[in-house]
């Protein structure tokens, strides 16, 4: 670890130090948005721009591994809110549907699932850490996915289809946008049965 420069509080381990680097991220995040650059992060730490390099390659993974962290906020109320489904299709239905209503209200999961925002930050929908994103959001639903006949490829697939689906309505979410019952009777029509379809398999 380098031992100059962190506005003269040097962390003591490489946890500490990532730690504090993503602190500053959040900082910059919420004062400009995600269109920041690396000097802008080294600059809130008083450190070389090197020294945020050697924890981060690029601004895109020091912005998805920051939105992550953020993210566990909606994670918890999301589990609180499905935590009386055990229906597979149920709970997926709900998940976009919560997912999908959240994101205009949440800085940090919009950075993560919103696909080609203006940003120094190119979001795929199904990146590795949407999908990482993804596997969190399912882990927590209060679904037996073993017992629903569901393996861990299936469940990355069942990931990834629920990505498109938000990526889709992110990108025209209809005219008009359909929310709440619309939403949700939407979602039950044409993405519960394909959810159902693998329980039987």
């Amino acid at each position: 670890m380098r031992r100059h420069g962190w506005s003269g509080t040097v962390p003591s381990t490489d946890a500490e130090a990532v730690d504090r680097i993503l602190t500053a991220a959040r900082s910059v995040i919420e004062r400009s948005g995600a269109a920041f650059t690396m000097a802008e992060i080294a600059r809130e730490l008083g450190v070389t721009r090197q020294t945020v390099y050697r924890y981060f390659p690029n601004a895109d993974a020091l912005i998805a591994a920051t939105a992550l962290a953020e993210t566990g906020r909606f994670l918890d109320v999301l589990a609180a809110k499905l935590d009386r489904i055990t229906d597979p299709a149920e709970a997926v239905v709900e998940g976009i549907a919560y997912t999908l209503e959240s994101l205009p209200e949440d800085r940090y999961l919009s950075l993560l699932l919103t696909p080609g925002r203006a940003s120094s930050f190119p979001a795929e929908v199904t990146s590795d850490t949407a999908l990482a994103l993804g596997r969190s959001i399912l882990e927590r639903f209060a679904v037996d996915w073993e017992q629903a006949g569901f393996t861990d490829s299936r469940l990355d697939e069942l990931v990834e289809h629920m990505l498109r689906i938000v990526g889709s309505f992110v990108l025209d979410p209809g005219r008009p946008a359909r929310r709440g019952a619309a939403l949700r009777g939407y979602l039950t029509t044409w993405v519960a049965p394909a959810v159902r379809d693998l329980q039987r398999r």
